[in-house]
């Protein structure tokens, strides 16, 4: 991966964007973190996702899945990026309790060791559901009504990074020195330089050199991914913030975060191939993306007011049954999903609609929508 990565900044005259450089380390083709086999999730990997932590946020995805199907009377999902499969089994789970199972379960995945592990996992706990899922490797071409679902998706598109000065914007790429990956600024092009004033007028005012980072491909993106869904909703899940909390002159280093074997850094230059590299989600740009895209914003609100909206402590005591001990357990995941500390404020829920004017109970009890 280094040789790869000094090979694309030596084509690029000794400087590459940030965006193009964490492209490759996450996705250069059998070498970037998502497309060689190294174990990513869960407790032996390098993060664990809310799929991993509890099977009660799929079974209330699950619940949220059933609305939507059952308005359209029928329909298929599309999950991008499925991790280690737990979402789809967890979703495939509640909807088959409920009678609403989806025409077809796709998945878009461009790894093929997480495609593996995911089929394995599907056909060891849903046996009898197999025939039913269906693994992509890009955006299905034929139109279908249902819906589309995301989780920890959107916080791995590249981005740029900039540092804003009184004077100018300045880009920073990547360059070798001596010879080690480091950051070179430049000044930014025309898009970028715009994009940061509206940026710093959103965030209230920033001081000289504050730096963070934009993400110019999340439109074109999730135009692209969603474009085959002719009625239903989009429903996405990551940590974020609006664009005015995103930007307050307070967070002047960015939100760029690393992840590698259970702990966090700010250095992307330290393992690439080896680390996940990820930036927050500015939830104004993705609202603003709805529209282009031909949605409605149908609901926008934290990950704890989405899983109490779904009915999330009946979902533990139905997981759980007589059992107190696993009681015991699932609420202590519970408290982990939905506390102000834990993930309930950081990670948020955004349903884009098309073709479907449906009330979403995950969005019933809190409505952030104002703050876009």
């Amino acid at each position: 991966m280094h040789e790869h990565l000094t090979a694309l900044i030596a084509a690029s005259r000794g400087w590459l964007s940030f965006e193009r450089f964490m492209d490759a380390a996450l996705y250069a083709p059998a070498l970037g973190y998502y497309s060689a086999g190294a174990r990513k999730l869960g407790a032996g990997g390098d993060f664990t996702t809310a799929p991993e932590l509890s099977a009660l946020f799929g079974a209330c995805v699950g619940s949220q899945c059933a609305e939507v199907l059952r308005a359209l009377g029928r329909g298929s999902i599309l999950e991008i990026g499925a991790g280690s499969g737990r979402l789809a089994v967890d979703i495939l789970s509640r909807l088959e309790t409920l009678g609403c199972l989806p025409d077809r379960y796709c998945i878009l995945e461009i790894s093929a060791d997480l495609r593996e592990r995911q089929q394995r996992l599907i056909a060891q706990r849903l046996p009898g559901l197999c025939a039913r899922v269906k693994w992509l490797d890009g955006p299905p071409e034929e139109s279908f009504d249902g819906l589309i679902l995301a989780n920890e998706v959107l916080d791995a598109l590249p981005v740029r990074r900039f540092r804003w000065h009184r004077e100018g914007t300045l880009e920073l790429g990547v360059a070798i020195e001596e010879g080690r990956f480091a950051w070179e600024p430049r000044p930014a092009a025309e898009a970028l330089a715009d994009a940061c004033t509206r940026l710093s007028r959103a965030g209230g005012g920033w001081e000289d050199g504050y730096v963070s980072e934009y993400c110019p491909r999340l439109v074109t993106w999730t135009q692209s991914v969603t474009r085959s869904l002719r009625r239903g909703a989009a429903l996405w899940f990551d940590y974020g913030l609006p664009r005015s909390q995103y930007y307050l002159p307070e967070r002047h280093e960015g939100t760029l975060m690393c992840h590698f074997r259970q702990r966090a850094h700010d250095d992307p230059f330290l393992y690439p191939g080896l680390q996940d590299i990820t930036a927050w989600v500015d939830y104004t740009l993705l609202a603003e993306a709805s529209r282009e895209a031909g949605f409605t914003l149908g609901g926008f609100t934290t990950q704890s007011y989405f899983l109490a909206g779904l009915e999330v402590d009946e979902r533990m005591r139905a997981l759980a049954g007589d059992d107190a001990d696993r009681f015991a357990r699932l609420a202590n995941e519970a408290r982990q999903l939905m506390l102000p500390g834990e993930m309930g404020e950081r990670f948020k829920a955004m349903a884009w609609l098309r073709g479907l004017d449906l009330p979403l109970s995950g969005f019933a009890l809190q409505d952030l929508r104002h703050t876009l």
